[in-house]
């Protein structure tokens, strides 16, 4: 791992992995670049994979005042960049992290070979939003820990924490989140309006639901497939976190789409 300055952010990176394709991975609201440390190997064995902790999360340089998913795509861009990863790249997301792939897809269409979201969250219900700033203001008063357990509860539900050592890690990296930058990239999702990204996407995609998430319920992730053109679509065991809670089916799942749209 390494860290570097592309495009006026520091990033903190990983390249794993050899081939003349380049699959990126971007985690979600709160993750890092260890979400997908259990996917890695799979993934890895035939291409290289990039994985980097998004601005504000991480290991990362921390984000304050407002953020948009432009300035989140214009870093995954400076960040191929910097490291000289020129051309077409595959792109798989978890939750925010798939709604900052649709945006480098629509605002870099030369770039993306093919994408996988996974859980995608590109905005929030007007019904929910209320509540949910109000959730990030008592995480900018009290912290992280104020807000895990309802949160956990949604994301990692109970069925999912048959592997303890696994959920125990899980949740107390979520717990060293910057508190102020996990509100402000909460905000820039509230904010969003990424409706119009999806008929746009010209790449091939795959659109994944996890059968015990109950932040971005099957209900609501399927919508989002069926407004991609030709995108597909599956329901795989796991919840919010499922590249963390259930990586053997979901290496599976984005191995086998990448191989059979040839990247």
């Amino acid at each position: 791992m390494d860290w570097i300055d592309a495009g006026g952010v520091a990033l903190r990176y990983d390249l794993a992995g050899s081939g003349a394709k380049t699959l990126v991975l971007v985690h979600e609201m709160g993750g890092t670049l260890e979400s997908w440390d259990y996917v890695l190997p799979d993934l890895a064995r035939e291409r290289r994979v990039l994985r980097y902790d998004t601005r504000g999360a991480g290991q990362s340089e921390k984000a304050r005042g407002s953020l948009t998913f432009d300035t989140m795509a214009d870093d995954l861009a400076g960040l191929l960049a910097a490291l000289g990863i020129t051309g077409k790249v595959a792109l798989a997301g978890c939750a925010v992290g798939a709604g900052i792939a649709f945006r480098f897809a629509t605002r870099f269409p030369g770039r993306a070979a093919a994408l996988v979201a996974m859980s995608p969250a590109i905005g929030i219900d007007a019904d929910r939003r209320e509540a949910g700033l109000a959730r990030l203001a008592q995480v900018e008063r009290e912290g992280m820990r104020a807000v895990v357990e309802q949160t956990f509860a949604g994301a990692y539900p109970p069925v999912l924490r048959r592997d303890a050592e696994r959920y125990r890690r899980f949740r107390a990296r979520w717990l060293g989140n910057d508190p102020a930058s996990y509100a402000t990239i909460s905000r820039m999702l509230a904010a969003a309006q990424m409706d119009d990204d999806l008929p746009r996407l010209a790449c091939l995609t795959l659109v994944i639901a996890g059968a015990h998430d109950l932040l971005r319920t099957p209900a609501q992730v399927e919508p989002i497939a069926r407004a991609i053109p030709g995108a597909q679509y599956r329901v795989l065991e796991g919840g919010h976190y499922m590249a963390a809670q259930t990586p053997g089916p979901v290496a599976d799942a984005i191995g086998e789409f990448l191989a059979s749209v040839g990247n």
